[in-house]
């Protein structure tokens, strides 16, 4: 059948999904950006700031487990529903708070909704792609992760300007509202999705085949036996050890841009834009380049893990970080190296569809998720402290290039695991799972 002649509604969903995905990544970079503002209006110190982040940090990390099995129970439609509703109102009320517990508060809302958007997003991706698209539309949808940092880098000085640091919150909170109407009025599952061609449907259902098999007459996952299963913990694997890198990548870029090359963090950062930029054609790429070696007749999981592997191999640029002569050479390298580490997370993303039944890939995205907010709240620590010793050395700057070198070596260390648990991975039927 011609993919020219199936339609294209699938690829809206993916649309849909990235915008949720923007809003998401906006709604959590706020604070970060009002940061100076808030603490010279409520005198917050460092410790008050920290402790607002880890209140979010941890809270994501609680959502992440338990809204994984709500959605596998209620389904994508409504959890996702549910979610972003959780997560906009937790955003908006920012707005009202007057205290660093206030915003604590707050944070810990946005951090419980905000975990639902990727086991709803992936569970999305699992129910209206065959496998040999899913990386791709992975990777479109994870785009909106840097998408979503950069439109805060453009609209929070712009709507500052016009109104105040309430409002900020009161506006972008909103957004997720306007989203909902949009997921309410369009989205179904495919076999109940009216605007879907014939032709599309059977496209689906057809690279669906053996999951369709598989999935018939099947009862409720048992969400405690995931656990006991190899590919589960490749997946944690994936999510705990490089997900705390991207968190690094996220708030200490700044940081390092202003101390070793003093970058004013006051005015508008190009470097920070390409960066952060950089991640969109990463993500992307990488979903690219799997779902072609599967066209072409590979393995599904073999074609995740080679893609793996070369992009591990290629984050070893980041080590040469330290050995940067000027910003651009800088810039330039850790572009490289975001680029890389979304290419990585578009495929691990992607990995539980490709193992699990339907039933359960929401669920085995929250357990992942939530090992990789896991090690997000302690390989801070291990930054702090390296940071705090060679700052009193002073020779801040080498203890930023000892961190881009366990970035760089993590990725080479977390594939040898997910390869070892995944060398005999496939598609787990739902009644291995009761």
């Amino acid at each position: 059948m011609s993919t020219q002649k199936i339609g294209n509604y699938r690829w809206f969903i993916v649309f849909l999904l990235f915008a949720a995905t923007t809003i998401n990544y906006l709604d959590r970079q706020i604070i970060g950006l009002l940061k100076p503002i808030l603490e010279t209006e409520f005198s917050w110190t460092e410790t008050d700031f920290a402790r607002i982040v880890m209140a979010f940090t941890a809270a994501y990390a609680v959502g992440l487990i338990s809204l994984g099995w709500f959605i596998d129970r209620v389904g994508t439609k409504l959890g996702y529903s549910i979610t972003i509703v959780f997560w906009s109102i937790a955003g908006m009320l920012h707005a009202v708070a007057r205290s660093a517990f206030g915003f604590g508060v707050a944070r810990v809302g946005l951090g419980l909704g905000e975990a639902g958007n990727y086991p709803a997003a992936v569970k999305t991706v699992a129910e209206w792609f065959p496998n040999k698209e899913r990386a791709l539309a992975t990777g479109l949808f994870n785009a909106g992760t840097s998408v979503g940092v950069v439109v805060a880098l453009l609209l929070v000085p712009w709507i500052l300007s016009h109104y105040g640091w309430q409002e900020v919150f009161w506006i972008t909170g909103a957004l997720g509202f306007v989203w909902l109407i949009l997921w309410l009025v369009f989205y179904d599952v495919p076999a109940q999705q009216k605007r879907l061609s014939t032709a599309e449907y059977e496209y689906i259902a057809a690279g669906q085949e053996v999951e369709e098999k598989l999935a018939s007459g099947s009862a409720k996952v048992k969400w405690v036996k995931l656990f006991t299963f190899p590919q589960t913990w490749a997946y944690i694997t994936g999510k705990g050890l490089i997900d705390p890198i991207y968190w690094f990548f996220l708030f200490w870029l700044p940081s390092y841009f202003a101390s070793t090359f003093n970058l004013d963090l006051k005015k508008f950062s190009l470097e920070l834009m390409i960066i952060y930029t950089a991640t969109t054609v990463g993500s992307i790429s990488g979903g690219w380049f799997s779902s072609q070696l599967i066209k072409r007749g590979w393995e599904v999981i073999k074609a995740r893990k080679a893609v793996l592997l070369a992009f591990a191999v290629l984050e070893l640029s980041v080590i040469g970080i330290q050995f940067a002569g000027n910003v651009w050479v800088a810039v330039a390298l850790i572009s490289f190296a975001v680029a890389l580490h979304q290419a990585w997370a578009t495929n691990v993303f992607t990995l539980p569809s490709d193992m699990f039944p339907k039933q359960a890939v929401s669920s085995v995205v929250g357990i992942g998720g939530m090992a990789g907010a896991v090690g997000g709240i302690l390989f801070p620590i291990l930054i702090g402290s390296l940071l705090d010793t060679y700052k009193a050395a002073g020779n801040l700057e080498g203890g930023y290039n000892i961190i881009f070198t366990i970035c760089g070596f993590t990725y080479l260390v977390a594939w040898l695991i997910i390869h070892l648990l995944t060398r005999k991975s496939r598609m787990l039927a739902p009644e291995e799972l009761r």
